[in-house]
């Protein structure tokens, strides 16, 4: 799916991966699920492009349901991919988020578990080796995206600031589909480590001049990053 003249989106609103595209090559945000891999040959054919055009991946964090193709890409491709130091362990497999399931609902979960089933969910093959990044660090891949650590759902979170996308990609620093209820909207995202600390750490896209906000799981926001903060504090205050 094109969203923009830079930006595209294969998967949909219960797991989703990114796509900047410039003269210079395509950067992959996310990775998915494993069975994310023909829609991003698909999208990639669609721009006119290869898997040889591809430079980097980043991922948001090192969840199972974030890093589906990104081995795949890493080993049989050349494809660097890049992940917060903080998350290094848990992309490669070595740590596993211990965070509280939360209120579910029976519909909403199912549905989550049976996309993820039919995509490869069940199956994630971990890291064997990334290159970590830090905190206001800007890559040189197509793009030029800039780290900004958002700590809080894991350790490591970032989002991913890209200007000429007029984006920023969020992971589950954020949601705008709760996985467990069904909930559509902006709102904290379920199985966060430290619920308080990822609440905080929106303050550090509060300020960022990009229309679109690019969860892991939802309907791709271009409200701008204000009301969308603004709607996550709200929905936190509720319970």
């Amino acid at each position: 799916m094109k969203l923009g003249p830079h930006l595209h989106r294969i998967g949909n609103d219960i797991v989703a991966a990114y796509l900047v595209e410039t003269d210079e090559g395509v950067t992959v945000v996310d990775a998915g699920l494993s069975g994310h891999w023909p829609e991003l040959l698909a999208e990639l054919s669609a721009m006119g492009r290869s898997r040889a055009d591809v430079r980097g991946l980043i991922l948001t964090h090192g969840d199972t349901d974030h890093i589906g193709f990104a081995e795949r890409l890493r080993r049989d491709h050349g494809v660097p991919v890049y992940v917060h130091e903080a998350d290094a362990a848990r992309a490669r497999g070595e740590v596993k988020s211990k965070a509280p399931f939360g209120t579910f609902k029976v519909g909403a979960v199912a549905s989550f578990l049976m996309y993820a089933g039919r995509k490869g969910g069940l199956r994630t093959t971990y890291l064997s080796e990334v290159i970590t990044v830090r905190d206001g660090q800007v890559l040189d891949l197509p793009g030029a995206p800039r780290v900004i650590g958002m700590p809080g759902h894991s350790p490591g979170s970032i989002a991913v600031h890209v200007p000429i996308a007029d984006a920023v990609f969020v992971g589950d620093a954020l949601t705008t589909r709760h996985v467990l209820t069904g909930r559509s909207g902006p709102q904290p995202a379920p199985f966060t480590d430290d619920p308080a600390l990822a609440l905080a750490s929106l303050a550090r896209i509060e300020d960022l001049r990009a229309t679109w906000i690019l969860p892991g799981h939802g309907t791709p926001w271009n409200e701008g990053a204000v009301e969308a903060v603004r709607r996550i504090k709200a929905a936190a205050q509720a319970g």
